[in-house]
């Protein structure tokens, strides 16, 4: 409850639904697909094989930036150093 004459921006509220979250951001595969630079197709086949994170909504098929990173970190390939046969 405020107090007449009190700026809104000195409010304290503690309830839930005053408090700010962090916004999740959620992308549609076209989206994501276009992001990680790959087909459309292609995330949509591996993410109903569940081979890649992702979030499903009810039947929509989403990835969160948590998604995103997951794909691409699995991805990732260490370079294959060899090492040169000395000469006998």
């Amino acid at each position: 409850m405020t107090l007449q004459g009190e700026p809104s921006a000195q409010r304290h509220d503690a309830g839930p639904e005053h408090r700010s979250s962090p916004e999740v951001r959620l992308y549609t595969p076209a989206e994501a697909a276009a992001m990680l630079q790959v087909r459309e197709s292609w995330l949509r086949k591996k993410a109903s094989a569940r081979v890649i994170p992702c979030t499903f909504i009810g039947k929509h098929l989403r990835f969160s930036d948590q998604d995103i990173a997951g794909i691409i970190a699995a991805g990732a390939k260490q370079p294959v150093v060899r090492r040169r046969r000395g000469r006998f």
